[in-house]
């Protein structure tokens, strides 16, 4: 209810300062109106951003800030075209709905003496997924002059170390382990579910070359939709519900066995749990899965082009990256020195490569594994690609799946779900403000 009152004063808040300043062209050329995910950024940058836009160009700008819970919602205004929006953060497979609709702008990168921070610190592994973003077969442009990353993340499994075989979840096929009947969260999120699952069920195909794992990632044809959900459908029996959010929860204070999650959640997960004496760990199984990013990108009707090139040049600055990251507990897509020198911690995580995100440099390094998973895992991981006119077949198999797997434990467990998130209203401690901060990544996983 809190989030619900905050979102509606930011949305009052927002709406009297937009028509305050729309009255005409001039005023308009110094407001900046940036389109976010709830809890996604250190607000206290934005300020700061206004203060150094003015040193750096000699004009005042001031940033109204509004926020957005699904992908489909930015969409629909930014096409409608109503909403002069200049800086957007939307995912991977929206931004390529978006360039095949011809909804963005092309980033300039020239800032005068300001240093390009977007080529410069951004690393080549995000802007290699980048550029491999499907812009349309009628589009000649590449989709790094339309968008700059952000945040980054992966899909795995969670697991209860004390419960699982650690040799269990080095395959997806842990899913359909009875040994771990009742005992596995799976997201309720079709996009993360199918991708990773369809690359365990075509392993044989990968394995002789007969498919690469990025034509894979676009295949949402008939059969092999029907093949992930037999294969989801026999799974049934060992899932305990389908979550966005609760499976967590429930990991960190010790209930279930393994959770089919998203890098952020596990981080958070394994931090809470560790805390109470639970012991809890994050793997992608060896098969491969589904890699994931959000960027900066400026929309079509967007009214102050300048101020949106240098906000996003401004958000690029590794300082920045790493006031964000540690403010919503996501990881930057800025690599380099600057970067990996605050992630270090040898005390804490064992030496893997991360030369694919920081460079030749980094080919053995203490960082956690969790954020940054080794090379010669991230080697078999990709990006989704928009579904396109194909979604509706998608949510209608994933209705058959989650429709076929309604048991009463199934309701128990989010009983007890939603009774301890109404308990914890009531509760003062130091990770609330995290914990409000990784459900925004629920809402961008249930997007359609």
């Amino acid at each position: 209810m809190k989030r619900i009152f905050a979102l509606a004063f930011a949305a009052i808040l927002t709406l009297s300062l937009a028509f305050s300043c729309s009255g005409n062209d001039e005023e308009r050329a110094h407001v900046l109106k940036v389109y976010n995910w709830a809890d996604y950024i250190d607000e206290s940058l934005i300020p700061e951003f206004e203060q150094w836009y003015k040193e750096n160009t000699g004009e005042e700008v001031k940033v109204i800030y509004q926020l957005f819970d699904i992908n489909e919602i930015v969409l629909a205004k930014i096409e409608k075209g109503k909403d002069d929006y200049d800086v957007i953060c939307p995912s991977d497979y929206m931004i390529e709905r978006m360039l095949k609709k011809g909804l963005l702008l092309p980033i300039d990168k020239h800032f005068d003496d300001v240093p390009n921070y977007i080529d410069n610190n951004v690393s080549p592994f995000i802007q290699k997924l980048i550029y491999k973003l499907d812009v349309g077969d009628d589009r000649d442009i590449n989709p790094l002059d339309y968008t700059a990353g952000y945040m980054w993340g992966t899909t795995g499994l969670m697991y209860n170390t004390e419960k699982v075989d650690k040799e269990d979840v080095k395959t997806w096929n842990v899913l359909n382990n009875p040994k771990y009947k009742g005992g596995i969260y799976m997201k309720d999120a079709f996009r993360d579910v199918y991708c990773p699952i369809l690359i365990y069920l075509k392993q044989k195909e990968l394995n002789e070359g007969s498919v690469t794992l990025d034509k894979l990632m676009y295949d949402d044809s008939d059969e092999s939709i029907s093949l992930v959900e037999n294969y989801l459908k026999g799974i049934a029996p060992n899932v305990a519900g389908w979550e966005v959010d609760f499976g967590k929860e429930m990991m960190s204070k010790g209930n279930g066995m393994i959770d089919f999650t998203w890098s952020g959640d596990a981080a958070w997960a394994m931090e809470e749990a560790a805390e109470v004496g639970v012991n809890l760990d994050y793997v992608i199984p060896e098969e491969g899965s589904n890699v994931w990013f959000d960027g900066w990108c400026i929309p079509k009707y967007a009214k102050n082009i300048k101020a949106a090139r240098y906000f996003i040049n401004f958000m690029c600055k590794t300082e920045n990256s790493i006031r964000n990251m540690e403010e919503i507990g996501y990881v930057s897509v800025v690599g380099g020195q600057q970067m990996l020198e605050h992630q270090e911690d040898p005390e804490s995580y064992p030496a893997i490569d991360a030369s694919y995100f920081f460079g030749p440099e980094a080919d053995s390094v203490h960082i956690n594994p969790v954020q940054y998973p080794d090379y010669s895992i991230m080697e078999k991981c990709a990006t989704m690609h928009d579904t396109g006119d194909r979604t509706d077949k998608m949510l209608e198999m994933w209705s058959r799946v989650k429709g076929d797997n309604v048991s009463s434990f199934t309701y128990i467990v989010i009983a007890i779900a939603v009774i301890a998130v109404i308990a914890s209203l009531f509760m003062v401690n130091h990770s609330m403000k995290r914990r409000k901060k990784i459900r925004r990544h629920a809402s961008r996983h249930q997007s359609k």
